[in-house]
């Protein structure tokens, strides 16, 4: 009897364990899908808190304060200004052709112009861009300095270009060239960051002329990624001023090309399907001119590149 007794109580403490750790396997699993249902839902949490954060930084790049000049006299820079002003000639035309754009992806934050809260000039255009991109020079050329200036552009880098222009490359993260290094266009030279004077990753870039801070939108189209024209021709009384052609541009601006082109316009838009390019058009002249886009010359006429021939007729519509 004894024996019954004993065999019983040890089959009730093994239902009793099994049980238990059948119990504790279920509940394991409950934490598990718990801790990853946790662990979903902070990344959701970190993704929102990263988006309000980029939406914030987009709405201060207007209100940070601009980086002093590197080119001024007495800037902490070395040899970052040779030029004499002096020899610098009234007007100079420049190729600007072979050009690659500093970053594939990006968006202008902040454009070139007098900031009146500073009473400063921002001497550059700002393109937000993600950490750690892929910086490439515009143009062929060499390496003229690679530095860090802590309370202005952080880390950069300056190129000095064959068309005598040169591009300034600030706030980066990273150096990939070193100076006197010669590099093609499109080499890559760093990586972006927010070093320095920065409310969050951007490239700020500069074009200059022997010292003078040319307006990059007086050269470049950024919203549609090419050159305005294949020569820019700079003028100390307008290098600061830039160019639009885009296809926002104004009825009067687009009735005043095709009057000259002896068209007539409706609503902006020319009635022609076709156009002849004449020398010294690009996409983004013949789009402004005919109240289209370049993406949509693009796609009318299969055209990849940026160049297009003189005399060559082309859909517009």
């Amino acid at each position: 009897m004894k024996e019954i007794k004993i065999l019983f109580t040890l089959i009730a403490f093994t239902l009793a364990f099994s049980f238990g750790a059948n119990a504790q396997n279920l509940q394991s699993v409950k934490n598990r899908a718990h801790s990853n249902l946790l662990a979903k839902q902070t990344t959701i949490q970190d993704q929102i808190k990263a988006e309000q954060t980029q939406k914030l930084v987009e709405e201060l790049y207007d209100e940070e304060e601009p980086e002093p000049d590197i080119y001024e006299e007495g800037w902490e820079s070395g040899l970052v200004n040779p030029f004499n002003k002096a020899d610098v000639p009234n007007r100079k035309d420049i190729d600007v052709t072979g050009y690659v754009m500093p970053l594939k992806n990006y968006r202008v934050s902040s454009n070139y112009g007098y900031r009146p809260r500073f009473r400063r000039v921002h001497k550059g255009i700002d393109l937000a861009c993600p950490m750690g991109d892929t910086v490439r020079t515009m143009f062929d050329g060499k390496v003229r300095l690679t530095k860090y200036e802590r309370g202005g552009f952080g880390f950069y880098v300056i190129v000095r270009h064959e068309n005598g222009l040169e591009t300034v490359y600030g706030h980066l993260s990273k150096f990939l060239v070193q100076p006197n290094q010669y590099v093609k266009a499109g080499t890559p030279i760093a990586l972006s960051g927010s070093t320095g004077r920065s409310t969050g990753p951007h490239l700020h870039l500069e074009t200059r002329f022997m010292g003078y801070a040319i307006n990059p939108a007086a050269i470049f189209d950024f919203e549609n990624r090419v050159a305005h024209t294949d020569t820019y021709t700079f003028n100390k009384s307008n290098y600061s001023e830039s160019r639009s052609y885009s296809p926002s541009a104004t009825y009067a601006s687009v009735k005043k090309h095709a009057k000259k082109n002896g068209r007539q316009t409706r609503q902006g838009r020319s009635k022609r399907s076709t156009y002849k390019v004449r020398s010294g058009d690009n996409l983004s002249t013949i789009a402004a001119k005919n109240g289209t886009t370049v993406a949509n010359l693009r796609r009318l006429n299969g055209i990849t590149g940026n160049k297009i021939k003189s005399g060559k007729v082309i859909k517009v519509k």
